[in-house]
This record gives structure tokens, sequence and C-alpha cells, in this order.
């Protein structure tokens, strides 16, 4: 089976991630899959895979939670420490034809409850020091039964001992049913559910399919995203059936991230905004690890021109470009845009792309006051195509509260220029009175000041926008050059500098603007910035 011909399977049949490591098998056994950590639930595997020793790991561990109670149809909700097993664990339950359902590590013991709550007496699949964080949390009342991956716990099931259980021929669940669900990056309170189907799954696979048909080698492909995401899914899926070398990451750290990369020379990094932003200071390192990037490529969230500059001025590739792709969990790829080398420090953040090629995502920007939506008035962004998530679990009434028909609103606003080009001003949620858009001043704001690791533009309790910054191993800020560099924006208070590891974050490590802002309604109010 070649790639092209397994990848237009998956599109006329959906993406069944329990059959995904058997394909890739049959395109390739050989492709290699490489580890910067330790398998929880098979640390005898090691570091260094193939896709065919990685397929009959998969079958393995499904005829394990077969042998544990596990049966087609349930619901398996997957929170354990942060591994590159959660993905395989989750290939297993599709595998026999449960639903899989990821919560985040970094997801408290109060929230887990709640939504284990709201899936209805799953099956939850975890590890030992997750039992550990959930020890306040009735478990018998909330699942049908627990098991664990790694580190017995009193009626916990292990699976480790369920090593050798008989093979179970592979379920495929029905096109259009729930296969994966996985949550939001709840950034205003309990995340949703987002509820994916093989047809949805499958559907998103296309505009990477082309974007990672620039790579024409079989070069290693760098993963660094949260195992529970669904852009993990498209991200294992693409590069295995494309036949690519997999570096898979669990770690971030600047220092760890400079020795994989060095030592694995990557064409092609699949990373966090933020993630990226940690690893500028690599693009010193006389190592040179970003030399071999011919592509990076970032979803999540915005991500600041300067950041992109310099990346790409770090790689000795020819033609290397960063691919900026926007969207949601919702509604998986939206729209596109490349930056190149020499003109992405000159971009403007805010223009996140332009409507990817046919069968991709459509784009469309409503008015909110019967007005043009232009650049001094943004209107809803909203998507169409197949690719939008079915519902959201337990919560229909929310989900259709977004779905007009065919459309999707996402919660952002923006507007598109005459030329096509999507601009993305900011979350509906997070608009403050008088600035046209937060994230632009931040765009703005970081490509002048390098001695900032983070700035974020925040409503204060008078409705001013505060900038929370974060400066480089925390020193102080020059108020002067602080001045000079947010001159265009005399509407800001003065910048409140905490540390950075004060900034609450998602899963994703979102910054959570509301709960940052909630920081400075019981605190004097800031002072508006000093003009003279």
């Amino acid at each position: 089976m070649k790639g092209s011909v397994a990848y237009h399977s998956i599109q006329k049949r959906g993406l069944h991630i329990g059959l995904l490591p058997e394909m890739a098998a049959a395109v390739n056994p050989s492709t290699p899959i490489t580890l910067d950590h330790d398998l929880g639930v098979l640390p005898e595997a090691g570091r260094h895979l193939t896709v065919l020793q990685y397929a009959e790991y998969v079958d393995d561990l499904a005829a394990r939670l077969w042998a544990a109670g596990v049966r087609t149809d349930e619901h398996v909700v997957i929170y354990k420490t942060a591994n590159a097993d959660h993905w395989m664990l989750a290939a297993a339950v599709s595998r026999i034809g449960g639903v899989v359902v990821n919560l985040s590590p970094a997801l408290d013991a109060t929230t887990v409850g709640v939504l284990l709550e709201r899936v209805g007496r799953p099956t939850l699949l975890t590890d030992g020091d997750k039992l550990d964080v959930l020890a306040d949390v009735p478990l018998a009342d909330l699942t049908r039964r627990v098991i664990s991956s790694a580190g017995d716990r009193p009626g916990a099931i292990p699976l480790a001992e369920l090593a050798g259980a008989p093979r179970i021929k592979p379920v495929v669940r029905p096109i259009d049913e729930a296969a994966v669900i996985t949550h939001t990056s709840g950034t205003t309170g309990i995340p949703k559910l987002v509820v994916h189907t093989p047809r949805t799954q499958g559907i998103r696979l296309l505009p990477q399919w082309r974007l990672l048909s620039l790579i024409r080698k079989k070069e290693t492909v760098a993963i660094n995203v949260p195992f529970v995401h669904s852009r993990m899914v498209a991200a294992m899926s693409l590069a295995l059936l494309k036949e690519y070398p997999v570096l898979l990451m669990r770690e971030t750290a600047p220092a760890d991230v400079a020795e994989q990369f060095v030592k694995h020379r990557p064409a092609f990094v699949e990373a966090l905004p933020n993630s990226l932003m940690e690893w500028e200071e690599l693009t010193k390192d006389p190592r040179a690890p970003f030399g071999s990037v011919k592509v990076f490529s970032s979803t999540f969230d915005a991500i600041h021109p300067a950041t992109m500059s310099k990346l790409l001025k770090a790689s000795d590739r020819r033609g290397a470009l960063f691919f900026q792709i926007y969207g949601q969990s919702e509604v998986g790829p939206a729209v596109g845009r490349a930056y190149f080398r020499h003109s992405a420090h000159k971009a403007n953040g805010r223009c996140v792309g332009w409507a990817m090629p046919k069968g991709a995502a459509r784009i469309r920007v409503l008015s909110r006051d019967g007005n043009t939506p232009s650049q001094t008035n943004p209107g809803y962004i909203e998507v169409a195509w197949d690719g939008i998530a079915k519902t959201y679990f337990g919560e229909q009434d929310r989900y259709d509260t977004n779905r007009d028909g065919q459309w999707w609103r996402t919660g952002d606003v923006g507007y598109r220029t005459r030329f096509g080009c999507l601009h993305m001003l900011d979350r509906e949620v997070d608009m403050i009175p008088g600035v046209r858009s937060s994230l632009e001043i931040e765009d703005v704001v970081l490509g002048e000041l390098s001695e900032l690791s983070e700035l974020v533009v925040v409503q204060g309790p008078n409705c001013e926008p505060v900038p929370v910054i974060c400066t480089v191993d925390d020193k102080p800020l020059d108020p002067a050059r602080w001045r000079a560099a947010v001159a265009a924006f005399p509407q800001l208070a003065d910048p409140v500098h905490i540390p950075q590891a004060e900034l609450p974050r998602t899963a994703t490590l979102k910054v959570q603007r509301l709960a940052l802002a909630r920081r400075f309604e019981d605190q004097p109010q800031p002072q508006k910035q000093d003009q003279e």
C-alpha cells in the first residue's frame, strides 16, 4: 500500500486511529519513530521504534484493554501523565471500537471529576501518579472501572498484568459516529468536550497533506504538541502515511530541544506558539539546532512575526518557510499563510491567512452591528466545511448556539481584506473598549523589545487596557524603552511586570486572559501611561 492510496482511502472511509498504525506499517514497516522519553506503559520498548513495532504494540494494548473488560461503543477517558503512550493507548481503545476521550494531564482533579460525570460513568484509563491526584474524587461513583497503564494502585486494573492477552479483531466505528473526543482549552471555565468522527478527522488531513508535500525527501518530522490534542491525530497520521521519520517529543525545555534537534536534524517542526517563543534563545546556539529546518508549522494560537523571523533566520535551508494555520478544535485548520525569511519581520501578524485549496474550509465574516466588517469594525468569523466537529458532548444546546446551518461561529472577530486575507483581531470575549486589537499591540511591542519574553494586554477593572509583561530572566524593563515602544498606543495603562511562571495557562500554553485580568479586580487601578 502506498501512502497516497492509504490517504485516499481515509478520505473515503474516514480516519480510524485504531487502524492507522497498521495502515502506516503497510505503507512502510521500517519508518522510524524516535522518542525523547521512555513509554510509561511499555518501558521495555525503548526510544527507537519502527512503525511495524509501533503497530504491534497498539494491537497488544488493544488486547489488554479488551481483557480488562473494555468493550465496543464504550467511552474510555484517558487522563494520565504526559507521555507518547497516550496516543498509543488512544489508538488501542479505538482499535476495539471504543470512544476515546482525551483529557489533558494539566487539568486539575475538580475539572476531571466534572468531565467524568458529564461523560457518564466511563472507563478511566490513567496511571499511578494521576490516581494520586484524583485521590479525593469519588471514582467508584463516576467510573465503570479504572485501569492503570503504569504504577499500581488499589482498585485499579494494571495493564502490565494483562500482557499476552489474546488479540482482538479490529472494530471500525461508523463514519459519522463519535470516535475521538478532545476538549477545548478552557480559557473561560470548564472545558467543552469536542466530538470528532472518522469523517471529520479524515477531512482535516487535506490541507496538511498538501503542506507536507513540500518536503520531497524522507526527512525527519519533529512533533512537539500535547499528545491529547486533536492536532496530534493529524500530525501523526500525516507523518506516518508520508513515510517520514518521526521525532515524537515531550520535553519543551530549550536545552532538551536543542539536543534532540542537533542529533536528529528535523526538516519539519510542529510546535506550540509559546514553545517556539521559548526556543528563540536557541537561534544563537552555535550548534545551529534549527539549521536543518525547511518548514516550521504552528496552530493553536497567534504567533508573533518577530518569533517567526528569528526562527527562519536560524535555518540554513534555502526557501525555508513558516506556515501558520488558523483554526480551533471545533473546526480544524481554517486558513493558512506562509512566511519567509526576508519578510516575516515586516508581516502583519493579524493577517492569519487565506482559504486553502479546494475541498478545505470556507470562511466568512458577519457584521456585528449592521455595518460592513473592517479593521475598525471587526465582525464575527465563521467557518463552513465537513471538518467541523459533530457536537459538544453533553452540551448540544451550547453547540447549537454556535452553529448556523453549515456555518460555525469561532468566537473570534476580524475582517477580510479586498485580497481575501483573513485578519483575526481578538477573541470576542477579550475585546477591550478603545483597543482595535490587543494581539496587534502585542505583535508590535514584542517586535520592538527583545527583552520581553511575553506581553499580554488584558482589560483592567475600569475597562482600561493593562499590558502585563514578562522579561528575559525577570530583569527590570527600562521605562524609557517601554514608552518609546508603545508611543503609538497612548490608551495603555502602565505595564504590570510579573514572572512568566505566574501566567495562568491552558494545556496548550495559551494565556488564560480572563483569569489574568481577574488579578486586577481587587487591586488599585493602573494609571494611564505618561506620554510627555
